[in-house]
């Protein structure tokens, strides 16, 4: 008993030197031996129509007193909804925002550029409209004559139309799914001219969705890119397989 007590450290120190060696004996031996395993990549892709357009449009109105400008701006307000109506485009579909306010003002300098004098010019009241709609034909054709609004007075700001598509988690789910019968059939192949079979599946992992303009050659971005300028889009996703090798 004291013998085990005086060399006890001594025999871990030695039980801890032959593990240690069994373990660096069988990482060595495996050591260059090729990993049963295969990896594939698989793609999802899909093209679709967008189903939801969202246009944004502005007009403005000037005047030295404020309440006049909000008159105008309240005038073209009625003119801008009554034709925006006419259009196909209803109620519901129209966001008109609370108007911008600013002050203007001239400004009059010396032959030296130095600022002698600040002269009030008025207010300038800023009206912002956002349309969202199903109705994707008739809003893009709409935000592409405006000239009634013009010819009635109001100098209508438009913006180019946003694309979207109200199904995306739909749409992900069944990419997810192609892609993963991508892989799979990728993976069975390539076990297949190995002259073994495919085994379990070890590891997946999912890369990012990316949604570009169809035929487009955009670049995807790390985190994603989500395409909202072009009515037709293609959606794809990538997905990652390991697979055991039997």
């Amino acid at each position: 008993m004291d013998f085990l007590k005086q060399h006890f450290a001594t025999a871990l120190i030695a039980i801890a030197i032959i593990v240690t060696g069994l373990i660096l004996g069988r990482s060595y031996l495996s050591k260059g031996k090729p990993d049963d395993t295969v990896s594939v990549v698989g793609l999802g892709e899909k093209s679709f129509d967008s189903d939801l357009i969202v246009w944004r449009a502005s007009f403005s109105r000037r005047s030295y007193e404020l309440k006049d400008a909000y008159a105008q701006l309240n005038a073209d307000i009625r003119k801008v909804r009554a034709y925006l109506k006419s259009q196909g485009i209803s109620e519901d579909e129209m966001v008109f925002e609370a108007a911008d306010i600013s002050k203007e003002w001239s400004r009059i300098y010396d032959e030296e550029g130095n600022l002698r004098q600040t002269i009030f010019d008025g207010y300038s009241l800023n009206q912002s409209v956002k349309i969202s709609s199903k109705k994707v034909n008739v809003v893009e054709q709409t935000s592409r004559q405006v000239s009634e609004l013009i010819d009635a007075g109001i100098e209508l700001n438009s913006e180019a139309p946003e694309y979207y598509y109200t199904k995306l988690a739909q749409l992900k789910l069944k990419m997810i799914e192609s892609a993963t019968k991508d892989a799979h059939q990728r993976a069975e192949k390539i076990a297949e001219n190995g002259g073994g079979s495919l085994g379990k599946l070890k590891h997946a992992d999912m890369g990012v969705f990316q949604i570009t303009a169809e035929n487009s050659s955009e670049e995807y971005e790390w985190g994603g890119s989500f395409n909202t300028s072009s009515r037709r889009k293609t959606a794809n996703i990538t997905i990652r397989l390991k697979y055991a090798l039997d």
